[in-house]
């Protein structure tokens, strides 16, 4: 079953990303990170989220656990959702806690280290693998039928598309 099949409700979300649901909630209220697969309408509905949502809300909670503000963490998110979520696994985050970068290579990982000032990095492919463990002791839900998937792991699923590719 292909990843965008699968859609995590918020418990899941929260417990994978290390979020409270305070703050899953008040991301999608605000616009931050709204949940891809299914935005909830009225009372008694639930949000489902993708696993990129997920990555994407682990990335922000690593941001703001070192200090980036909100505001520089939304233009952060905005740029990605921009670009499509395009190869998120092979970015790596930088911030000096006031601007947010896109490196790509590590050419611009150490340009941005020549700067002299203090950064750090998140190396979005190891929060990728973070997730998918995560994922993989969880519940997914299918999109189509909302059947529950007990401890799937998208890993094997971008494996097996892999071997099917080549």
């Amino acid at each position: 079953m292909a990843s965008e099949e699968i859609g995590y409700r918020g418990p899941t979300a929260c417990a994978a990303a290390g979020i409270t649901y305070r703050q899953l909630d008040y991301w999608a209220r605000t616009g931050l990170v709204e949940p891809s697969v299914r935005a909830a309408y009225g009372s008694g509905t639930q949000r489902l989220y993708s696993f990129r949502d997920v990555v994407v809300l682990k990335i922000v909670k690593r941001f703001l656990d070192t200090g980036v503000s909100l505001q520089n963490i939304r233009t952060a998110v905005q740029h990605l959702r921009e670009r499509g979520f395009q190869d998120l696994e092979r970015m790596t985050l930088m911030s000096d806690g006031a601007t947010v970068y896109e490196c790509t290579s590590p050419d611009e990982v150490h340009a941005l280290l020549q700067g002299g000032q203090g950064v750090f990095g998140i190396a979005v492919g190891v929060v990728w693998r973070d997730v998918e463990s995560a994922l993989s002791q969880l519940h997914g839900e299918r999109v189509d039928t909302g059947e529950t998937l007990v401890g799937h792991n998208p890993a094997d699923e971008l494996a097996r598309r892999r071997n099917r590719a080549v």
